[in-house]
């Protein structure tokens, strides 16, 4: 099922928390790439972090929009996935996610991924790097700031679906690249346990992160 606006109509965290397991489909020159969100990071309007908490501006514009709405920005000067939700001025943050093959999107169609999104030396990126991060996900996928801010999902081109697929453990934690003085101590952030090693920042591997302090595992 393609996701309706209405889904995304909810609480900032429970639409981040809600998304992981779902499927980006993106449609490039007459092929379906797919990906599975593994991670993602709830913003809220009255959080520091957020680009609505600076105020409204034409760039910013998506987020106060209806829920639903796409709003793409460069993070250093690479494309990132973002789409508005709850209130005027939330929205969730595809931060990564996994490659993934079914009978519409078939195997084949990976290596046109790994072609949008080759290694720093050319080369095909590794399957497990390919989503690994919010701006690698977008250039896999083909997805520009210029093409989709402010636009609405499309089924003929671009949509999030929902195949059923409920993961058995997910880790909230903080968010990452935030300021400390920014709401950086905020659990705003979740991941599918099952693939915690693909995500841009694996919590469970820091020395310095306690489990029920820093993260905590939901099931």
């Amino acid at each position: 099922m393609i996701l309706p606006a209405d889904f995304f109509s909810q609480n900032a965290c429970d639409v981040a928390q809600a998304l992981i397991g779902k499927i980006i489909r993106r449609k490039f020159n007459n092929q379906w790439l797919a990906a599975r969100i593994i991670e993602t990071e709830a913003y809220y309007l009255s959080d520091k972090a957020s680009h609505s908490s600076l105020g409204y501006t034409e760039k910013r514009k998506a987020m106060f929009m209806p829920a639903g709405t796409i709003y793409m920005y460069y993070a250093r000067g690479h494309d990132s996935l973002n789409i508005s939700c709850g209130n005027e001025g939330d929205a969730v943050l595809i931060k990564s996610a996994f490659p993934f093959v079914d009978k519409k999107s078939p195997e084949k169609n990976i290596k046109t991924m790994q072609k949008l999104n080759p290694a720093n030396n050319g080369s095909l990126r590794p399957l497990e790097k390919l989503c690994a991060g919010q701006t690698l996900l977008c250039k896999a996928l083909n997805l520009k700031v210029t093409e989709w801010d402010q636009k609405q999902f499309n089924k003929n081109k671009f949509y999030i679906e929902d195949i059923n697929i409920t993961p058995n453990k997910i880790i909230q934690t903080t968010r990452l690249g935030i300021h400390r003085d920014r709401d950086a101590h905020l659990h705003y952030r979740f991941i599918d346990y099952e693939y915690v090693k693909y995500s841009s920042n694996n919590p469970l591997t820091k020395k310095m992160y306690k489990e029920g302090k820093e993260y905590i595992i939901l099931s």
